[in-house]
């Protein structure tokens, strides 16, 4: 079979890319003509049945509404996973080799600062009670990195998101956040979250970023801010691949009880 040329190749990978786009844009709007079309049966019922015209009438209007909403809210522009996985492997592998080359020990700790969380990695000893660098060096104190992790803004998307606010105790806290990995911004097919004094995991499935063990892995980054922001207390997470378990990934996250 002979290798078709660079532009072939170009070509009909952007052929595919508008293809998946136009599929996803027309199942959104297929979605609103269901809706729409529930809001004007109820509509007509209404009309046909007066005792429960105020229950129908409503219900004609939350479909009307819902099928505008889904309508002009259908993404013009659909970035399959992959990319956004390839964009993160970049990062974890620069992170990584950074964290090798100072000697640091690699454990990824998040930490509740003003404004965020900051993810330090340190060479040896307690966080530093200031992290306002990138470069941590100060005489007396613990070596490291300080870097906003990549849940921070994922995690202030969720926050935005939540109706009733975001839960104070580590158990429910805990379901928040693996309902958003999972459902409001898809990360994983599957998690569930369990906790323990001091400390909760998080099991997963289906990662839409591959390896979950890598560095400040969206997934795991995400759980660990969710947890530090809610408890205000730092949090020392670790992953592992639990290929015999009945998750693939297993993040690990504690704190001081």
């Amino acid at each position: 079979m002979s290798e078709r040329d660079p532009e072939t190749l170009a070509a009909e990978n952007e052929r595919l890319r508008e293809q998946y786009a136009r599929a996803k844009q027309a199942e959104y709007r297929r979605s609103a003509l269901g809706l729409a079309g529930v809001g004007g049966v109820a509509a007509l019922a209404a009309i046909l049945f007066p005792s429960v015209r105020s229950v129908l009438f409503a219900l004609a209007a939350t479909g009307g509404f819902a099928a505008v909403l889904t309508y002009y809210l259908t993404p013009e522009r659909v970035v399959p996973a992959s990319v956004g996985e390839r964009v993160y492997a970049a990062w974890a592998e620069n992170a990584a080799e950074i964290v090798a080359e100072l000697g640091l020990d690699g454990t990824e700790r998040y930490v509740p600062r003003e404004g965020g969380v900051r993810l330090f990695v340190a060479h040896d000893g307690p966080v530093p009670d200031e992290l306002d660098g990138v470069f941590q060096a100060r005489e007396g104190e613990a070596r490291g990195i300080a870097l906003r992790p990549a849940g921070d803004a994922l995690f202030a998307e969720l926050e935005a998101t939540l109706t009733g606010g975001l839960a104070e105790r580590p158990g429910p806290l805990a379901d928040q956040l693996a309902e958003g990995v999972s459902e409001s911004f898809e990360l994983v097919e599957r998690a569930e979250a369990d906790t323990e004094e001091g400390g909760a995991t998080l099991a997963i499935e289906g990662s839409a970023y591959g390896d979950a063990t890598r560095f400040d892995h969206p997934v795991a980054s995400a759980f660990a801010v969710g947890l530090a922001r809610g408890l205000e207390e730092e949090v020392e997470i670790e992953t592992v691949e639990t290929p015999e378990g009945p998750a693939e990934y297993v993040v690990r996250a504690s704190w001081e009880a």
